[in-house]
């Protein structure tokens, strides 16, 4: 299973920014994002959620959970 975790690059190592449970000598694949390709990213996934929460088919759920 794919699982994305955001990291910096500090003093030449990439650190995470999240904890994780990581076996050692874990292989990851690690993807360099300029400040305009990450704020693209997070609209593009915002979009994305948006369309799965902010419907009118939820307002039902939302209705029983008050119930």
């Amino acid at each position: 299973m794919l699982k994305t975790l955001w990291a910096i690059v500090w003093n030449g190592k990439v650190e995470l920014l999240e904890t994780a449970e990581l076996p050692e000598g874990a292989k990851v694949l690690v993807t360099v994002l300029t400040d305009d390709e990450t704020e693209f990213w997070l609209n593009a996934s915002q979009t994305s959620l948006d369309a799965v929460w902010e419907n009118a088919e939820g307002d039902v759920y939302a209705q029983l959970l008050q119930a």
